[in-house]
């Protein structure tokens, strides 16, 4: 059996702002996802029979990397909550991408990958064809997986589901783990990536090495089980912002607190994070994303924290606290009627289990 975990996300700062050019913010979250590969007569997903239309993360990573390949059986099984704006799909699509590789092994010529993808070589990995090369030798196992492959892949299969459209944020912070940081720029002082592009949209993904002492810090997060389309939020906004374009403030605001939610981050201040946090929800408030449920579980959180906010696109959905006292902010969070889920900072991004099995080589004659 191969097997591959990767962290959900929730976002810190800059959502909606980020569409207009704004900075973004993503951190790792302690819940995962877990997929596990064994070979099988048919194809089959948690023992049911594989449908793809039902599946179209695993579809997508199937023609890229499994094309021809043998029936597997695939297991999933994780503690994200689906459909909670914490990067579930995401999430699962790096953990599968990182299983199929390792499944499957990577053959090099020389110390070259002579298949695969990249952001120095994406390989037409959004809409194929997709050429893979028999090479003079060959990874196997874990040793074949590779984070900026499988963050790469995710993005695609994200777009594929999404009708061709979808950010980078939650499939790199899914893959790298740790703290991620989308702009239109190369931002000066964090660590630059890579570029990612897409029907003609460009990204830069950073990441922020996060201090080693913050370990007396959580967020908890609070979701409040109200499903609102990510679409329909971000449409709300755009109208808000074409009848009312002095709006246009709160989104450039936005830019400017995230920028210094990100050097609180990389000082290790977090009582300085946290009154970024609780600004950006303000601004996030002011362009109408917030809902009752969302303000009611944020009121219960904000005495015990150090920074409250929503997470992700709104209207619904979880709201995160920052905290050094979990249990009494988890607590007042579930009094006020919300589900809670408890992580540290920072956590780590996808890992394959160690192993030397390769289940399938599409080069064997």
């Amino acid at each position: 059996m191969v097997q591959a975990s990767a962290p959900g996300k929730c976002i810190l700062f800059g959502e909606h702002a980020v569409v207009f050019g704004q900075p973004a913010v993503a951190v790792a979250i302690d819940q995962r996802m877990t997929v596990s590969l064994e070979k099988n007569s048919e194809w089959r997903i948690d023992g049911m029979k594989f449908i793809s239309k039902r599946h179209p993360h695993v579809e997508a990573l199937k023609q890229r990397l499994w094309a021809n390949g043998p029936p597997l059986s695939v297991r999933i099984k994780g503690d994200i909550p689906p459909a909670s704006g914490l990067g579930s799909s995401a999430a699962l699509s790096v953990a599968a991408a990182g299983a199929l590789r390792c499944a499957r092994g990577r053959q090099l010529i020389g110390d070259d990958w002579a298949e695969g993808f990249s952001a120095a070589n994406p390989n037409s990995v959004y809409q194929g064809p997709w050429e893979n090369s028999v090479g003079d030798s060959i990874l196997i196992g874990n040793k074949s997986v590779d984070v900026d492959e499988c963050a790469i892949l995710a993005h695609a299969v994200e777009a594929h589901a999404q009708g061709g459209r979808a950010s980078p944020l939650d499939s790199s912070t899914c893959s790298h783990g740790g703290c991620i940081v989308l702009s239109d720029k190369i931002e000066s002082g964090l660590d630059w990536l890579y570029t990612r592009r897409l029907n003609d949209v460009s990204w830069e993904v950073h990441s922020v090495e996060l201090p080693s002492d913050i370990n007396d810090v959580w967020l908890v997060i609070g979701n409040t089980e109200v499903h609102a389309p990510t679409a329909d939020q971000v449409a709300k906004v755009a109208k808000l912002l074409k009848e009312n374009p002095d709006k246009m403030k709160e989104i450039e605001t936005i830019g400017i607190v995230a920028r210094r939610g990100i050097d609180a981050l990389l000082s290790g201040d977090m009582e300085e994070v946290g009154i970024a946090m609780t600004e950006n929800h303000l601004l996030l408030r002011n362009l109408g994303v917030s809902s009752p449920e969302l303000e009611n579980l944020i009121s219960a959180a904000a005495p015990s924290s150090l920074g409250v906010k929503l997470t992700g696109a709104g209207g619904g959905g979880c709201m995160i606290a920052l905290t050094r006292n979990p249990k009494e902010t988890s607590e007042a969070i579930e009094l006020a009627g919300g589900k809670t889920l408890i992580s540290r900072l920072p956590c780590k991004g996808l890992e394959v289990e160690d192993t030397n099995l390769q289940i399938w080589n599409p080069f064997d004659n």
